[in-house]
């Protein structure tokens, strides 16, 4: 298992879940690499957020109930969002919106940040902007398994 934790966006889950994608058997394989003990990883309470809203919107409460329900069971550290974070988001949303970095991705980074994590699991190439994150490819380590 690696040592430091990797923070685990929502698109590995989402793509896992869904269809027929370039990143879906990646995706799959990184969650199966966590269910293994083999990849350490956290998420925060944003990206539970992020499920319900995508599959409530999509009218599939149930879906994304199930699915926010079986992310926590297989990844249990689940990183609050405080107020500091937030007030980091701001900053960060700041400096990184003009260049396209979307709200929920300083989110991210603020938590990140705050729990001094540096790599995160992504499909999101906005996360290679961030300065002190490192953004991992899920077909990277698919293809290094």
């Amino acid at each position: 298992m690696s040592e430091a934790p990797y923070f685990l966006d929502v698109n590995v889950p989402m793509y896992a879940a869904g269809k027929a994608h370039a990143y879906k058997e990646s995706c799959v394989s990184v969650l199966t690499e966590i269910a293994n003990g083999r990849l350490n990883a956290v998420i925060s309470s944003e990206i539970i957020q992020e499920i319900l809203y995508r599959y409530g919107a999509l009218g599939q409460a149930q879906v994304g109930v199930q699915m926010a329900q079986n992310l926590m069971d297989l990844v249990p550290t689940v990183l609050p969002v405080t107020v500091e974070d937030m007030q980091t988001a701001v900053s960060l949303f700041t400096q990184y919106a003009p260049h396209g970095v979307k709200a929920r991705d300083v989110v991210h980074a603020a938590v990140m940040h705050t729990h001094q994590l540096t790599y995160i699991i992504s499909t999101d190439k906005h996360f290679d902007q961030f300065e002190g994150i490192t953004r991992v490819d899920p077909q990277d380590i698919f293809a290094s398994r």
